[in-house]
């Protein structure tokens, strides 16, 4: 405590004050320090935990804000799981069903590479009927090879956790030989999506049909170990809390930190993807209920993950999809230092009524960069710098 001059009653301290000032004399904050600096409501307070997270993203990351060039090919939204915050899946044969060509596919990569694209990110729905020969392994594959025989030069981020899982259950193979193989095909990243939020109660209620924590987990330390870098992904904003928050990132952190320790591939960052329920199925929607992200609540976390993480996972990424270019623009002084990628198109999250859009010119990155007076860097998909 502090004493006020003049005053003999003691002045107490925010509780946050002497968790801001151990993270920025680097220090990892433990889980109830996170928890704590979450659930903070004063005005003063926050704006301290945002210039805390903006302090230790120039510390970690450095003053220039990156993008990439990319594009998004979801090959089918054919779908065996029936996730409570998704508008996108569907059965097969029924109205909006798709299940793209390979054909289609290197249309979509010309495209891309025409544009200055590095890289193609490319999942899609679990379909049972994406098999070559009754193998699932040998049609993801195909898909790959697709891309890369035409196009070497790409780098190809696909397949995420639960993908793999599903090509390992249908072959009835070890997730090892899943990746080792899709490795060994060109892709040359996996994206931490399906981990929504690490906690399986949470799981129970929101994606009772996907894997449970554990696996992704298992998974992603899978990819590292046979050296696939991975990204990581938190669904944030619907039914869970925030000790539920701060223990999908600690998950995260000491993951991160197993990896590192043994030099092993790692996660390259993190993005916050806040719910959107406009147009998800209506027991969730109805539940959360609201239909957009709430951006001072996306913000507070998203600089909450910057100091719970930062000293491990240095590069953070807001989406332009859920909160718009000028919500995720304001997260570069929230703890980002990533504006994310062109996309090109997106159709997961603007089916569920994202109003930001579904691509993003260079231009338009620039700009919104350039208007917080920042620097801007395109990077490829493991945060090399590529030559302006």
């Amino acid at each position: 405590m502090a004493f006020a001059s003049g005053r003999s009653k003691p002045i107490a301290l925010n509780p946050a004050d002497k968790i801001l000032n151990r993270s920025l004399a680097g220090a990892d904050i433990s889980v109830e320090e996170g928890i704590t600096l979450l659930q903070q409501t004063e005005a003063e307070v926050i704006s301290a935990i945002r210039e805390t997270s903006d302090r230790l993203r120039q510390q970690q990351a450095g003053n220039t804000v990156t993008y990439v060039i990319n594009r998004n090919i979801n090959f089918t939204n054919i779908c065996e799981q029936y996730c409570s915050f998704c508008a996108f899946r569907r059965d097969a044969n029924t109205p909006g069903a798709y299940w793209l060509t390979n054909d289609v596919i290197l249309e979509k990569t010309a495209n891309a590479v025409g544009r200055g694209a590095t890289e193609i990110c490319m999942q899609g729905g679990l379909n049972l009927e994406a098999k070559i020969n009754g193998n699932s392994l040998d049609y993801y594959v195909s898909l790959v090879k697709t891309i890369k025989q035409n196009y070497p030069q790409l780098h190809l981020h696909a397949f995420s956790p639960q993908e793999i899982q599903f090509i390992a259950r249908e072959d009835k193979i070890s997730y090892d030989r899943v990746i080792s193989t899709l490795k060994d095909a060109g892709v040359g990243s996996m994206p931490g999506t399906a981990a929504e939020v690490l906690d399986d109660r949470i799981r129970a209620v929101i994606c009772p049909e996907k894997i449970n924590s554990e696996t992704w987990l298992e998974i992603v330390a899978t990819a590292h170990r046979l050296g696939m870098p991975t990204t990581s992904t938190m669904l944030s904003g619907h039914i869970e809390n925030s000790e539920q928050q701060i223990r999908h990132l600690e998950s995260l952190r000491r993951l991160q930190q197993k990896s590192k320790e043994s030099h092993l591939a790692e996660i390259t960052e993190f993005i916050l993807l806040p719910f959107v329920g406009q147009d998800a199925p209506k027991p969730l929607r109805k539940r959360v209920g609201r239909d957009q992200p709430v951006l001072s609540d996306t913000l507070l976390l998203t600089a909450v993950a910057r100091i719970f993480l930062g000293n491990w996972i240095g590069n953070h990424q807001p989406s332009w999809v859920k909160l718009g270019l000028t919500g995720a623009t304001d997260a570069l002084t929230w703890g980002c230092n990533d504006l994310g990628g062109t996309l090109m198109e997106e159709h997961i999250t603007s089916m569920a009524g994202a109003q930001g859009g579904t691509c993003m010119e260079v231009e338009a990155l620039q700009a919104a960069i350039g208007g917080i007076n920042r620097p801007w860097q395109q990077r490829d998909t493991l945060y090399q710098a590529i030559a302006k």
